[in-house]
């Protein structure tokens, strides 16, 4: 029995019947690819406990912190600062806006793509036309009533109206990632800020206190200096560090109220309406930081969920690429009244209607759908590599952390150690004042002393809280909304 010969398909069709018989995809999955998997973020293991007994932390690795961390400064002005700007930041408000505008721009999308459109038409026209020529006149005047009823549908028969709202789909999810991150940096800053303008104050407050003590030590030496018992290079020397103080003041001054500011904007405020700086003495240390791991890391920071949703997007951008280099199909029906006069098109003879169906093969547009193809692969590629990237820079933010966190640490016990030494040789030095027994100069230099070791053991402290809020928000946790201000929201 000979063999029956079949004429080669069209390698267009031959593709396609293929692809719809394995199921083949037009694109990559847009999963995510293997990441790194190490046992600890820094190149020392993550360690269990920093600083002295009295301001100590733990570190809980596997643990999941809670998404309100602020709360662990147990400053409830703090917290109630923190809630404010998530409720009246204006910038979120128009990044939660913008997401909004964008899930409704998707499911308009989605919606169109499903459903058949349908239009009504009506029409009323007077035209002027040419004429035949030598034949009757050379113009016509007529009218042209007309009502239709209009539906066209695209059939999505190889995924263009599917990958494209995927790829949307996907886009939406990488913006709500962002809005994620940026309430997560929100709180974080107002944090960091408010305990920045802790500190500030507090420095200024000592080194004003500081330039009254050189004061007094420039006033004594000019005394002196009359009495002949100091030189006047002595008093020029004295009259220079006091003036070198008092200069450091505005700068100081400028960063306080610059970081007052800031806050207040972060809030939503006016900078005028900025609150009361908190007292850094009272802010409480967290005791305990959850340490998630690196491997749940990948699940928890919006900027690398971000970047995994952006992966998506190019996935289905490489196969709406693919699909378009394939047949559509698309029907289109109208049924209407139509005539020259508004009393026959509204008659029976008057009925018109249309029905038919278009199948479209691309053949030749001068490489542009090869080349948007290649292009999108080229984009994925892209899109894994920044996702390779992302995941890099998540371990770094938080071994950086950790790093700090460490010197944080050895930084603020040495600063609390000499803070403590020189306070109790100036309490020492005023009871001998007191006494007799010292001039009033020595006492002014023990304080001035105590002073000094004071600023660096206030600088030590807010570094300290300033990292353990950097850390919290390197964890990726979160951020809980209160059913209150969710129920509240339009």
């Amino acid at each position: 029995m000979s063999a029956v010969h079949f004429p080669p398909a069209p390698r267009t069709l031959a593709l396609a019947a293929a692809l719809l018989v394995s199921g083949c995809a037009l694109g990559p999955t847009g999963e995510a690819p293997a990441s790194p998997q190490p046992a600890h973020y820094a190149v020392d293991a993550t360690p269990t406990t920093l600083g002295p007994q009295e301001a100590r932390q733990k570190f809980v690795l596997g643990q999941r912190a809670v998404p309100q961390w602020w709360r662990a400064y147990g400053s409830p002005e703090l917290s109630a600062w923190v809630e404010e700007a998530l409720r009246s930041n204006h910038s979120l408000a128009q990044a939660d806006r913008n997401l909004a505008a964008a899930r409704l721009q998707l499911r308009a999308q989605i919606d169109e793509s499903l459903w058949p459109t349908i239009d009504a038409v009506g029409q009323a026209q007077r035209q002027r036309a040419l004429g035949l020529p030598n034949l009757g006149p050379t113009t016509n005047l007529y009218n042209v009533f007309a009502g239709q009823i209009r539906a066209s549908y695209t059939f999505d028969l190889f995924g263009v109206e599917r990958f494209a709202n995927s790829a949307a789909a996907a886009q939406v999810d990488a913006q709500s990632y962002q809005f994620d991150a940026a309430r997560r940096s929100v709180a974080a800053n107002v944090v960091i800020t408010a305990i920045n303008a802790a500190s500030l104050h507090a420095q200024v407050m000592h080194t004003e206190r500081l330039v009254a003590l050189a004061d007094a030590d420039v006033e004594e030496m000019q005394r002196r200096l009359a009495l002949g018992a100091v030189s006047q290079d002595e008093l020029l020397s004295a009259q220079a560090g006091a003036q070198s103080l008092r200069a450091s003041l505005p700068a100081m001054k400028a960063q306080w109220q610059a970081s007052r500011h800031a806050l207040a904007v972060l809030m939503g405020r006016t900078p005028d309406a900025a609150p009361a700086d908190l007292d850094i003495t009272r802010l409480q240390l967290p005791g305990e930081v959850p340490m998630t791991l690196p491997s749940e890391l990948l699940r928890q920071r919006p900027d690398i969920l971000a970047a995994d949703a952006a992966l998506k997007v190019a996935a289905a951008e490489q196969a709406l690429a693919t699909a378009e280099m394939f047949p559509s199909l698309s029907i289109s029906a109208s049924f209407g009244q139509s005539g020259f006069s508004w009393a026959k098109a509204t008659s029976g003879a008057g009925a018109v209607w249309g029905l038919g169906a278009s199948l479209t093969q691309p053949l030749f547009h001068g490489g542009a759908l090869s080349a948007r193809r290649d292009a999108s692969k080229e984009a994925y590629l892209a899109a894994e590599a920044n996702y390779r990237q992302t995941v890099l820079n998540a371990f770094q933010n938080v071994a950086d952390s950790l790093v700090a966190l460490t010197q944080d640490a050895d930084a603020l016990q040495g600063a609390t150690a000499a803070r403590a030494a020189s306070e109790q040789g100036w309490r020492n030095a005023q009871r001998r004042a007191q006494l007799g027994a010292y001039p009033a100069s020595a006492a002014r230099a023990g304080e001035r002393q105590y002073l000094n070791a004071r600023l660096g053991e206030v600088r030590a402290t807010a570094s300290r809280m300033s990292d353990t809020a950097t850390l919290f928000q390197a964890m990726g946790v979160g951020i809980e909304v209160p059913p209150q201000q969710a129920a509240a929201k339009p």
